[in-house]
């Protein structure tokens, strides 16, 4: 716990100020390689399944995805932007089992092929797809509290579901993937994301202005005035966010659960590998996406 405590102190402030002040292809290249360590500890997991993944050619593919990220909108309007972020990684997705499918027929094993390409292709839908559109929602307006909010979310709803499960958690929710996680602690989780949401959003004015007063962030990246969305919005989403991040957590126990292993690897001392890190993260992240691309486009 004290080692988990540790890197959570060091790491979160990392976080925020990327988030807050790092430019746009800096903050492509953070996500870049934080998709390409979870990559990597997934398709090790991978392995366990008793598939031989094309390592070499998914960390092409995807430094190749991203350096397309940093180049698709460098002077587009939001609107442009979002539009072709949608374009441009259907493009890649369509483009990824293609490209292994392709590399697999090479093999000399030839049942192999398959495996390894879908495993290749899962791991950039997975993975590099939401570590992209994270970056997309930190280019659009108000941006940065965009970001920072979906970070809080999530962040929240994993603390309480945990404290909550633990004290007064009796139903389980799913013994055979995650024996800890209970009923308890999820509807925890969901109450403190809508309050964390609403609370968050409400003072978003105020924290931009002291933000924009600090330095930390330009005012394109802030909320000001007007721009302050409509409660029931906010809560609704807050909710669904929370339940994306809970079932991201859920699929990566199970992915781990069949592999036979406790942590995808172990890189963060008492939080295990980057993808037990960022598990919840990339399942939410293309919700908040979506709603902000919904919201630009009235």
């Amino acid at each position: 716990m004290i080692q988990r405590i540790a890197t959570a102190v060091v790491l979160i402030p990392l976080v925020l100020l990327l988030v807050l002040k790092a430019p746009a292809y800096l903050l492509v290249i953070v996500a870049a390689a934080v998709a390409l360590l979870a990559i990597a500890e997934f398709l090790k997991l991978a392995t366990y399944y008793g598939v031989q993944p094309l390592s070499q050619l998914t960390y092409i593919f995807v430094a190749i995805f991203f350096a397309f990220v940093i180049l698709a909108s460098s002077n587009a309007t939001p609107l442009m932007e979002a539009t072709s972020a949608i374009f441009g990684i259907a493009l890649a997705a369509a483009l990824a089992p293609f490209v292994f499918l392709t590399a697999a027929m090479r093999r000399a094993d030839l049942p192999t092929g398959y495996p390894a390409a879908a495993a290749s292709t899962f791991a950039f839908a997975y993975i590099a797809i939401p570590m992209a559109l994270l970056v997309e929602i930190r280019r659009q307006p108000a941006g940065a509290i965009w970001v920072i909010y979906t970070l809080l979310a999530v962040w929240a709803g994993d603390i309480f579901a945990y404290f909550i499960g633990k004290s007064i958690g009796r139903h389980r929710m799913s013994p055979d993937i995650s024996p800890k996680k209970t009923w308890e602690g999820a509807i925890g989780s969901i109450v403190a994301s809508i309050l964390v949401g609403v609370v968050w959003f409400q003072h978003a004015p105020q924290i931009s202005a002291f933000l924009l007063r600090a330095g930390l962030i330009d005012p394109r990246s802030g909320m000001f005035g007007l721009e302050q969305p409509r409660l029931w919005p906010i809560i609704l989403l807050s909710g669904v966010v929370n339940v994306a991040a809970q079932l991201g957590d859920l699929v990566e126990s199970l992915i781990k659960r069949g592999a036979g292993v406790k942590d995808s690897g172990s890189i963060l001392p008492g939080h295990g590998g980057m993808l037990d890190r960022i598990d919840a993260m990339l399942f939410a992240v293309p919700v908040v996406w979506a709603f902000r691309a919904w919201t630009l486009m009235q």
